[in-house]
């Protein structure tokens, strides 16, 4: 793979961090996830309350090819297990609120002392500095604090939370796309580089082409008014979701004749030649009007008939199913304990192939003994370690239950 023999240990939880790592640890790297012994906090906590044989929903979304090391980082030989994985590693990430990596004795002296060359990736609510610097970095809250909830809803509705921690997750990928110009830095000059991502950057990010269009434009707020089937304030009609007599259909783009004669409206027929943004509202009215007479079939068949750009509204239960994604592979069945479920595959494809599920790490700390040896680390001072809770494995935790 891409990113073999590059080696990243990760002192990240929650989603942002771990779906960083994960996109490394897809494409090959070498990715050791330090927890605290008591497990990463997505361990203990899951949408929807979902756990698969005592696993949580959150932990397994994020968290594949990835090895567990469990460490106590206040310990003072937990501290030194940690610095000997630094030593090793091309990479190491963290998403801690800023300012606790480096309480916890890694502060950016101390990790260029470790290792020179290293690569040091951070992500956080609101960066490193500022006047947020203390606030809590959750995405709902970055959500609302870049615009995004205000522009998703309209006047009638109010701000609208999107369905999904998008901002999480392209915060996850814009931090591993760092870290990839990082590397190749590195392989270049032979330097390391600090790499910081922030939430609310990326809650920014998400929203380019909008922000650069109400910027310019000196757009005010009465422009977020528009008919509820509009998907966003600043596309022309039709770009929206409609309702159809056992469904709903998004209509995206199309000239106003062809869609006038795929739904037979004498209504759109008369809109022909306005302004689809100034007049989009008659032309949102109009539309709905029109789809919701026929059946989601029909109007594929009339729409592909026409050359109008649509799709059908899914539902997260019709997905497994669906042809191209089928195809796509995406989606990947794992067993958990003995229960079959699906994973969502690694996004991109390299030679025509889906990265492999190598390793998937169910317990806290279930490669901690492994690591440790990898690391020069004896069987006396692996004893030591465990004897003096620095660090912890599934074995002693069994012990601990059975004492």
């Amino acid at each position: 793979m891409l990113l073999n023999g590059i080696k990243v240990v990760s002192f990240c939880h929650f989603l942002q961090g771990p779906a960083a790592d994960q996109y490394l640890a897809d494409m090959g790297a070498e990715v050791i996830k330090v927890e605290p012994l008591g497990g990463a906090y997505e361990r203990a906590w899951s949408g929807a309350n979902v756990y698969i044989e005592g696993v949580s929903g959150f932990y397994l979304c994020a968290n594949r090819n990835k090895r567990s090391i469990a460490i106590d980082l206040k310990n003072p030989a937990g501290k030194e297990v940690a610095r000997k994985l630094i030593q090793e590693a091309d990479v190491v990430l963290e998403n801690f609120r800023p300012g606790v990596f480096a309480r916890l004795g890694f502060d950016d002296e101390e990790l260029k002392r470790l290792n020179p060359t290293l690569i040091f990736a951070s992500a956080s609510g609101f960066g490193s500095s500022g006047p947020m610097l203390g606030k809590p970095g959750q995405d709902l809250l970055v959500q609302a604090r870049s615009g995004l909830i205000s522009v998703t809803g309209n006047v009638a509705s109010g701000p609208t939370p999107v369905g999904a921690a998008v901002v999480d997750q392209h915060g996850g990928a814009l931090l591993a796309m760092g870290v990839l110009g990082a590397l190749v830095r590195k392989l270049r000059e032979g330097k390391g580089t600090r790499v910081e991502g922030s939430l609310l950057n990326s809650g920014i990010d998400l929203q380019n082409e909008p922000l650069v269009n109400w910027l310019a434009g000196a757009i005010e707020r009465n422009a977020l008014d528009r008919h509820k089937s509009l998907a966003t304030w600043f596309h022309q009609a039709p770009y929206g979701v409609y309702p159809a007599a056992d469904g709903h259909v998004v209509v995206s783009l199309c000239e106003t004749p062809d869609l006038a004669e795929a739904v037979e409206s004498a209504e759109l027929r008369k809109l022909i030649g306005l302004d689809r943004y100034e007049d989009r509202d008659a032309f949102a009215k109009a539309l709905a009007e029109a789809t919701e007479k026929f059946t989601i079939a029909e109007l594929e068949e009339r729409f592909d008939r026409h050359n109008v750009w649509w799709a059908p509204v899914k539902y997260y239960d019709e997905l497994l199913n669906d042809p191209q994604l089928v195809h796509s592979e995406v989606f990947r069945e794992v067993d958990v304990r003995g229960r079959k479920i699906h994973l969502v595959n690694h996004p991109n494809r390299y030679d025509g192939k889906v990265p492999d599920l190598r390793v998937l790490a169910l317990d806290i700390g279930e490669h901690t003994r492994e690591i440790l040896t990898e690391h020069g680390f004896g069987p006396a001072e692996i004893e030591q370690l465990f004897s003096s809770k620095a660090v912890t494995a599934p074995d002693e935790q069994s012990q601990k239950g059975a004492a």
